[in-house]
C-alpha cells in the first residue's frame, strides 16, 4: 500500500483509503481505521467510522474531499465518538443501523444500495459482534470487490462477541453470509487489510467451533451450571488481564448459545 498525499491517508484498495486514528489499545489494536470511499476522479467521498473525538484526525478526513455521507459499522465508542462533531464539521449525514447513532440522516437498512462518491455500496446487516453491526460491500472495488467489515472481522486475531448485545448464533450466520461473497478484499476497522473474505470467514468459523468444543469440555468437567468466570479460567488459561473482560464476554455468549 502506498501513502496518499494527504497526511496519514493510505491507499487500501482501488476505491478506498484509510487513516489510522490515534486510539491504540488492547481492544482497538493499533487504533481504528477510518475509511474514505471514492472513485478516481470523484470530488466526493464517503467516510466510514470517523472514530474518536480527535480534531486533527477529523480535519484530515474532512479535507480529503466533499463528504457526501458518513456510515457507521456499529455503535462502539471507538467508531462513533466523533460522529456528532464530524456531522457539524462537514454537514454530511451520519447513518447507522441504530437510529440513536444517526445525525441528520436516515438509518441504514439491510440490503440497501447506496450510490455515492461514484461508488456502489451495499449494506449488509451482520449482527453478532453487536446487534447493530453492518458490513459494507463494494462489489466494483477491484476484481473480487471488497468488504468493510467493521469489527465483525479484524485484520489480526478474532473479534469478541459483546454479549448480551452481541450473540453467537447471529454471528455464525453473519460469517456464513460474508463467506458467500468469495475472495473479496477484507477492509477491517482494526488491523491490516486481508485477502479473501471467504478464507477468513472459514477460519473464523473453525475457531468459533473449536472454542465451543472447549466450552463443552469445561461444562463436562465443572458441571452444567458452571459460572462464566469458572469456564473462562478453564478455557482461557493464559489470557492477558487487559482482555479478561473480552474473554468473559465471549464465554458468556458461548454459554448462552449452548444453553439455548
Amino acid at each position: 500500500m502506498s501513502a496518499h498525499p494527504n497526511p496519514g491517508l493510505v491507499r487500501s484498495s482501488p476505491l478506498t483509503r484509510f487513516r489510522l486514528a490515534p486510539n491504540p489499545g488492547p481492544m482497538s489494536l493499533d487504533g481504528t481505521n477510518s475509511y474514505l470511499i471514492g472513485a478516481s476522479g470523484s470530488a466526493g467521498v464517503v467516510v466510514v467510522d470517523p472514530g474518536p473525538l480527535d480534531e486533527p484526525h477529523l480535519q484530515v478526513l474532512a479535507s480529503a474531499g466533499a463528504v457526501e455521507q458518513v456510515l457507521i459499522t456499529h455503535h462502539h465508542i471507538d467508531h462513533t465518538e466523533a460522529s456528532a462533531r464530524f456531522h457539524e464539521l462537514t454537514g454530511a449525514p451520519v447513518r447507522a443501523l441504530d437510529p440513536a447513532f444517526c445525525h441528520g440522516g436516515a438509518p441504514l437498512a439491510d440490503g440497501e444500495e447506496i450510490d455515492a462518491a461514484g461508488v456502489r455500496i451495499r449494506v449488509l446487516a451482520t449482527p453478532g459482534h453487536t446487534a447493530d453491526s453492518v458490513c459494507l460491500h463494494l462489489p466494483d472495488d477491484g476484481p473480487a470487490g471488497s468488504v468493510l467489515t467493521g469489527d465483525t472481522i479484524l485484520g489480526r486475531g478474532t473479534t469478541i462477541i459483546a454479549y448480551p448485545d452481541g450473540r453467537l448464533g447471529p454471528y455464525l450466520k453473519s460469517l456464513r453470509r460474508l463467506a458467500a461473497l468469495g475472495p473479496a478484499t477484507v477492509l477491517p476497522a482494526h488491523g491490516p487489510v486481508l485477502p479473501s473474505l471467504a478464507d477468513i470467514c472459514r477460519k473464523y468459523l473453525a475457531h468459533r467451533h473449536e472454542r465451543l468444543e472447549q466450552v463443552r469440555a469445561a461444562l463436562q468437567r465443572l458441571g452444567e451450571d458452571a459460572t462464566v468466570q469458572a469456564v473462562t479460567d478453564y478455557v482461557y488459561t493464559d489470557v492477558d488481564p487487559s482482555v479478561r473482560g473480552a474473554a468473559e464476554s465471549s464465554v458468556a455468549a458461548q454459554l448462552d448459545f449452548l444453553r439455548s
